[in-house]
């Protein structure tokens, strides 16, 4: 038998419980990058082509089961809506999917550079500019890969894992809290 867990790891300018962090999303000045589930293994094949799931890496059962229990937590929080942007990579779109949390669009800004990294500035920059346009007002999650993620927040995230994002000023933004669904 499975157990799920719920964590909260705590960051620099961290809120003290788990209500706050929910309502930190629904808030209007918050949003939430996660990275996509668990796919075993690191990077991807040598023969990688985007928008051919075969070859690249993908979800496990596990992954796709971490990432329901996810969409789950997110409904029981009362965010049973919000707008899904994803990394055009296989594992991110189908963890987007698994959600249920509404319509995923595909953002190649959350592409990832991990085998690529003179991309790292250029795509960070690319989303940073997007996210200024971007209406908060309104729960936002962007599914992307480990690597993204610490380029923009500077945290290092586990699969699955999500952290939630404030804006500080325009074009610039601080990791508030993390959360892990396990």
């Amino acid at each position: 038998m499975s157990m799920t867990c719920f964590l909260i790891l705590v960051a620099e300018d961290l809120y003290a419980n788990e209500v706050t962090v929910w309502n930190a999303l629904k808030s209007g000045n918050h949003f939430a990058l996660m990275r996509h589930a668990i796919a075993p293994g690191t990077g991807d094949p040598s023969y990688f082509e985007l928008g051919k799931c075969s070859t690249q890496r993908n979800l496990s059962l596990e992954g796709r089961n971490q990432a329901l229990e996810i969409g789950k937590r997110f409904r029981a929080n009362g965010i049973d809506k919000m707008h899904v942007f994803s990394s055009q990579w296989c594992r991110c779109l189908e963890t987007a999917k698994l959600l249920s949390l509404g319509a995923v669009q595909e953002l190649p800004a959350l592409n990832s550079f991990f085998q690529k990294y003179e991309r790292e500035e250029l795509q960070t920059q690319m989303l940073k500019e997007w996210l200024v346009k971007q209406d908060l007002t309104e729960p936002l999650l962007l599914v992307t890969h480990q690597v993204n993620i610490t380029a923009l927040t500077k945290v290092y995230p586990a699969s699955g894992e999500i952290v939630i994002v404030r804006q500080s000023k325009p074009g610039e933004f601080i990791a508030v809290d993390r959360i892990q669904i396990d």
